[in-house]
């Protein structure tokens, strides 16, 4: 690193490059000094344009001289992450995984698998160049910077832990154009009557919505999931979705307000502070601590709460939530409505797929917590059952909606063929679906008769 300022400036006057019209090691100087600068920095600033110019002004507080040829290549250079920059923007590309300087594999959705590319990080020192640019988009760090946090201006999720030979780094994409419950019946992960499930579980009838922890593995799809039922919350509600780092897409919700855990506000803060933000329902990326408690306390005050967790069938749900280190009191567990599970399997043809594995809800407690098993997947047979009819839930919703449980399951039924009679007008995104649910909820007849389906009749 240069001694100071005016030795840098000296060497962009002084020093001319045949390439560049500046000499290549100032340049490499003043670039490692800015991203170093600029480190946690940039994760503040989505906007390009406030980025660029931020970055400029840095550059020449340091180096009042610097060309702007040089400072528009800077910036180029902070948003440039080669090698990897082809697979960050590859919607087939789920996680990038870079061994520091070893080898770079990613997990790509149509293989399945992790697959390793050619492409690698060539030197150590290369290495920590890479890792100064990453830090710049770091919401998250631990003092000695040893494990960093964050997001790419792609909104691809950065993780990076120091070792002896260098950092290993772990990118999760996100896909720009985010998966529907639609997309995930198509794909095979459910049925239309699961679906239809979810969107009654997701909407309650207007009046009492349930309490839903979705768990899996890791890359299990359980953020995948709950992302794709936000196509069913109303335009009316209120939520607060709390995560470790920004992995739902909320742009369905006008009301919504997106936290996110930091050193100095963890998941516990952030989820009891929510309670003074008067929440319709509470939205956690994730439970696996003490904050736990804090959720089901919102529950028990009459939050609807969504959460996932990582277990891998709904016995182990309630396993993890009874001991530590989320403790929570068995009597309290009954709280929650329903638990959905999601796995990786392997289907006939030995493809390596996502499918809700499991889905129970909870019936009472004696000795233990008791479990309904409404639906459950084979391994051996690679079929999944039918879903059985809701059985706690559905008499919950029967008493406080005044509808017989009768008409329940018959409006459950009703929500899978729409779901079908939009897959097949095409109406599959998101926003779409959001569109459709939100004149559901307004005007249910009138809702039905622009797809056609007004035979259908309705529940109100």
């Amino acid at each position: 690193m240069f001694s100071g300022t005016k030795l840098l400036i000296c060497a962009f006057t002084n020093i001319i490059s045949t390439v560049d019209g500046v000499d290549d090691a100032a340049f490499d100087n003043l670039e490692q000094e800015v991203f170093e600068l600029l480190a946690e920095k940039l994760s503040k600033m989505p906007d390009p344009d406030e980025r660029h110019a931020y970055v400029e002004a840095l550059i020449k507080g340091i180096a009042p001289d610097t060309q702007k040829k040089e400072i528009d290549r800077i910036i180029k250079d902070s948003e440039s992450f080669s090698p990897i920059d082809d697979y960050i923007n590859d919607e087939d590309v789920e996680d990038i995984m870079i061994n520091n300087t070893s080898n770079i594999f990613v997990y790509k959705t149509s293989a399945g698998q992790s697959v390793k590319v050619p492409e690698m990080i060539q030197s150590r020192r290369e290495l920590e160049k890479f890792l100064v640019k990453l830090r710049m988009y770091t919401t998250s760090a631990l003092p000695n910077k040893k494990i960093l946090d964050g997001h790419l201006p792609s909104g691809s999720r950065i993780n990076s832990v120091d070792s002896p030979i260098g950092p290993d780094i772990t990118i999760r994409n996100f896909k720009r154009t985010m998966l529907s419950i639609i997309d995930l019946v198509r794909f095979g992960e459910m049925s239309y009557q699961m679906a239809g499930r979810l969107w009654l579980y997701v909407d309650g009838l207007k009046v009492r919505p349930a309490n839903l922890v979705i768990g899996g593995m890791p890359a299990s799809g359980k953020t995948t999931l709950l992302n794709a039922m936000f196509s069913f919350f109303r335009s009316d509600e209120r939520i607060i979705v709390i995560e470790d780092t920004y992995e739902l897409n909320t742009e369905t919700q006008e009301n919504c307000v997106r936290l996110e855990t930091s050193i100095d506000m963890d998941l516990q803060h952030l989820i009891s502070n929510a309670m003074r933000m008067r929440p319709d329902m509470l939205i956690v990326g994730e439970v696996r601590g003490e904050e736990a408690k804090d959720m089901m306390t919102a529950m028990n005050i009459g939050k609807i709460c969504m959460s996932t967790i990582h277990a891998s069938n709904t016995r182990d749900v309630i396993t993890r939530l009874e001991n530590r280190p989320m403790s929570i009191e068995r009597e309290v567990i009954p709280l929650i409505d329903s638990i959905i599970v999601v796995s990786q399997v392997r289907d006939r043809e030995n493809n390596q797929v996502r499918k809700i594995t499991q889905v129970s809800e909870i019936s009472g407690i004696e000795t233990k917590i008791l479990l309904s098993d409404l639906y459950t997947y084979d391994y051996k047979t690679r079929e999944g059952s039918d879903i059985l009819p809701s059985i706690t839930y559905r008499e919950i919703l029967s008493k406080v909606s005044g509808f017989s449980p009768a008409d329940i399951i018959a409006e459950e039924q009703r929500r899978a063929k729409i779901l079908e009679q939009l897959e097949r007008m095409g109406i599959r995104d998101i926003r779409g679906i959001n569109e459709f649910c939100k004149a559901y909820y307004d005007n249910p007849m009138r809702a039905l008769k622009k797809i056609n389906m007004e035979k259908l009749g309705t529940l109100y």
